[in-house]
């Protein structure tokens, strides 16, 4: 019996069940789940109807991840699947899925944040100098870093816990057993809120 993807199978919305007039079709054909990984990047070509190429990603180990409240994205290295809204056992194993919440490294996002507005980010636990205190600026620029950290410098106390741990909560949005890539975005907000209360149950 092997994987379909038709509907004929199944009951109607009544209960009944529906009367089987075919056998299976090639175009109704289904795969195995890529299953994805935490690991040194792996990635298979599979040939699809038409002659096109999905890539099955086996093992991924970073992503392009991007902090919207800040307009940036950076590459980063996946630690960690913390949370799965479908199936607890993805996160047991790890599987990288879309829609899965993620811990990601903190660090790219964080040298970033302190290069642009010339202020720590979660280093109060640590005690540590941030890389722009050792560097003399002008003060221009340094007149620059204050108007933007007036603006829009604020980072939420959720997010700056986090900072101080070294890593983020992520959400992956693209599908990594389709496309072979593992890209999402930092978790945030109201919605950061919902899924630590869904990690605390």
């Amino acid at each position: 019996m092997g994987i379909s993807r038709d509907s004929r199978h199944k009951r109607s919305a009544t209960g009944a069940k529906r009367a089987y007039y075919r056998k299976k079709r090639a175009f109704e054909k289904g795969r195995q789940p890529a299953n994805t990984r935490i690991g040194n990047k792996r990635i298979h070509l599979v040939r699809t109807r038409g002659g096109n190429t999905k890539y099955r990603a086996l093992r991924l180990e970073s992503g392009n991840f991007s902090w919207g409240s800040e307009g940036i994205a950076r590459k980063v290295r996946v630690i960690v699947v913390a949370y799965h809204p479908s199936n607890n056992e993805l996160v047991r194993t790890n599987t990288l899925t879309k829609s899965a919440v993620v811990q990601i490294d903190a660090a790219p996002f964080r040298q970033w944040y302190e290069a642009h507005y010339g202020a720590a980010l979660g280093r109060r636990r640590q005690g540590q100098k941030t890389e722009t205190e050792d560097k003399k600026v002008s003060k221009s620029v340094q007149a620059k870093r204050e108007e933007r950290m007036k603006k829009s410098g604020k980072v939420e106390a959720a997010l700056e816990r986090q900072f101080e741990a070294g890593r983020l909560y992520a959400v992956i949005s693209s599908r990594p057993g389709q496309s072979g890539r593992c890209d999402g975005y930092v978790l945030e907000g109201d919605e950061l809120a919902f899924y630590q209360r869904n990690m605390r149950k």
